[in-house]
């Protein structure tokens, strides 16, 4: 008789921290996205490759460009109630330089952190 293996339960860290952000650098840009993790979707994102962003930023891919890059991606989470995220770090990142400027404007702008 075979005794099959136990019910494993459904990944309940998906809606503990729904919301992840992610972030990534190039040489030329910056950009942030935070992510819905249970249906795996976009929930808002901001660039330094949008136009309309472009023309306010001295260069595109320094740390003042990433705090401003979190700035904005705070005030677009905020509009659609989303108040607090999780960070998803890779593997080289650390918190400091652009990293850090993304997460401290997004803290400084009211989003909670998990």
């Amino acid at each position: 008789m075979v005794i099959p293996p136990p019910a494993r339960p459904p990944r309940i860290i998906n809606f503990l921290k729904p919301y992840v952000l992610k972030m990534h650098f190039t040489n030329k840009y910056v950009s942030a996205q935070v992510i819905h993790s249970p249906t795996a979707t976009v929930a808002s994102s901001a660039s330094s490759q949008e136009k309309a962003l472009r023309s306010s930023l001295e260069t595109t891919r320094d740390v003042a460009a990433a705090a401003k890059i979190g700035k904005i991606l705070a005030e677009r989470l905020l509009l659609k109630d989303i108040a607090a995220v999780s960070i998803h770090l890779k593997r080289e990142q650390k918190y400091h330089g652009k990293v850090k400027a993304v997460i401290d404007s997004l803290r400084d702008a009211g989003v909670k952190l998990l």
